[in-house]
């Protein structure tokens, strides 16, 4: 081969002897460019003459490879003439230094190299990371307005969406959906994703008694508008809980709820009073008695093919789940007992309000009077911020604490669908064992007409079986995913809402301190 030959010396005395004997390389440099070998001239630190190198320069031509097989061309002869400072960039050929004479080398192996990174230094995975999180969908809630009279009357509300999703056909949105909509939308998403593992975020639970009330009172009162007030609250955290996910985001039943301008169709089976809610009533009444009756176990021999740490994951996510569950519920009672005493604190912050006002008028003492005065006033502001800090318990600490308790009852409903899918597998396999035991009777009485039909029975069997492992698999290999997604998104509302309480009260305190520093002057004035 070419390239395990030692290349030839081109010093002034063999130059000489060009005529008198035929050197190794002159077929080659009649016919072809001498520039990689002018490169290798430049790098070797002998003696030469101008006339030798014009010699050399005279011939032209094609490339000609030098190695036996033709098929093979290394990197160096995919080089061109190209000065030091080019050579010293190239990554097939290692720079010559000066002073010394390079041994030729094979060509450099070319190693497999890690993923692109691009000039911010970030990989692709990262960039697809930032391209997402730079993506939006928020939407609100807004401008809820009663339609028709009687019994008949219902609320619609008003959504408003932006984004910047590519899947939308518009960034901003505006359509008017009512209540049963809403349901409507969740018993589609339910309908289509919870068989395979996915949670879907449930939807605000209808309030009888709360509705009753708006149907018949004419004007609106304090207590109804407060119930509207939570409810819109409650449709628009559903809804961005619902575009959290990403691929609930993408169904096409809730893009056409934010896209839709016209009324969507009538959701008949989502009345609390209607056929439909009475046998779904009954329906989750027999889902509680299953869930009480029958346990997976993970141990069971057909989930031998499992891996260890998927059963221990999903016998400690179940217990860690049910353990929340409990410490969720006494969190928020006693959220709702602190709410309940603030508004009892505000009603009498109010009542003693009234009281420092009515003995200011009383009062002979003119400095005293005043001070009694603006003491009500104080007293009145105060009160309003016990009534921000209640809004604060209610809406930021209580409501999310009602969510996540539903949404673990969410979590648990997906588990449950997991049983679901062993129990038609475990069902299909013990169908399968019958069905050969039945085959085998009549293979020993020799019944030949009836085997070829208990055979493709069992052939029947045997795909139910497959499927339904492979279903269990899939809807295992989901829930995972799904709960992992459930775990960073109730991490990261915990710390947001936590901040944003904390500053809420920091904000209402520094409001009171204010409010006290202001009046200490006209206290200390009287005399």
């Amino acid at each position: 081969m070419a390239d395990s030959l030692e290349p030839p010396l081109f010093n002034g005395s063999a130059c000489q002897k060009d005529d008198e004997s035929e050197d190794f390389f002159s077929p080659a440099l009649e016919s072809q460019s001498f520039e990689n070998t002018t490169t290798l001239l430049n790098n070797y630190d002998q003696p030469r003459s101008d006339d030798n190198l014009a010699n050399l320069m005279k011939g032209g031509g094609e490339e000609v490879c030098l190695d036996d097989d033709a098929s093979s061309v290394t990197p160096q002869t995919k080089l061109e003439f190209c000065t030091p400072e080019e050579e010293a960039k190239s990554p097939f050929l290692e720079p010559f230094y000066e002073n010394k004479i390079s041994e030729p080398s094979a060509p450099a192996e070319i190693t497999p190299t890690e993923p692109p990174i691009s000039a911010a230094g970030k990989t692709p995975d990262e960039l697809i990371e930032e391209e997402n999180s730079n993506q939006f969908l928020k939407i609100i809630v807004k401008e809820p307005q009663r339609v028709g009279d009687g019994m008949g009357a219902y609320m619609r509300y008003k959504v408003v969406t932006k984004t910047n999703l590519p899947y939308f056909k518009h960034k901003n949105l505006v359509v008017h959906r009512r209540f049963s909509d809403f349901l409507g939308l969740h018993d589609k998403l339910m309908g289509k994703h919870l068989r395979l593992g996915r949670m879907v975020p449930p939807a605000p639970e209808k309030s009888v008694i709360g509705m009753t009330k708006i149907k018949m009172n004419k004007e609106e009162s304090l207590s109804s508008s407060d119930f509207i007030e939570k409810r819109r609250a409650a449709l628009e955290r559903y809804l961005n809980r619902t575009s959290g996910h990403p691929v609930l985001r993408m169904d096409p039943d809730f893009r056409e709820f934010l896209e839709l301008e016209s009324e969507l169709p009538r959701a008949t089976n989502t009345s609390a009073l209607s056929g439909a809610g009475v046998m779904r009533l009954f329906s989750r009444v027999g889902e509680s008695v299953s869930k009480m009756t029958f346990k997976m176990d993970e141990s069971d021999p057909i989930l031998l093919n499992q891996s260890l740490s998927d059963i221990q994951w999903f016998e400690e996510k179940q217990h860690h789940m049910e353990n929340l569950e409990q410490q969720l519920r006494k969190l928020h009672n006693s959220v709702e007992a602190l709410v309940h005493h603030r508004k009892e604190l505000c009603n009498n912050t109010n009542s003693f309000a009234k009281s420092a006002a009515m003995l200011g008028n009383c009062e002979e003492h003119t400095a005293l009077s005043r001070a009694l005065s603006q003491l009500a006033e104080v007293e009145e502001k105060v009160e309003q911020v016990h009534m921000k800090q209640v809004n604060s318990d209610f809406f930021m600490l209580s409501e999310m604490l009602k969510d996540y308790i539903a949404l673990i009852g969410t979590v648990k409903d997906v588990f449950h669908q997991r049983v679901k899918v062993y129990q038609t597998w475990q069902h299909a396999q013990q169908m399968l064992t019958k069905k050969r035991e039945q085959k085998a009777k009549l293979e020993l009485a020799g019944k030949s007409d009836k085997i070829a039909q208990a055979h493709e029975e069992v052939i029947e069997w045997e795909a139910k079986v497959e499927r339904g492992q492979e279903e269990f698999e899939n809807i295992s290999k989901m829930i995972r995913k799904e709960v992992e997604h459930f775990e960073n998104c109730r991490i990261r509302d915990f710390k947001d809402t936590i901040v944003k309480y904390m500053e809420s009260l920091l904000n209402n305190q520094q409001e009171l301190i204010k409010y006290w520093e202001a009046f200490l002057p006209q206290a200390k004035a009287i005399s």
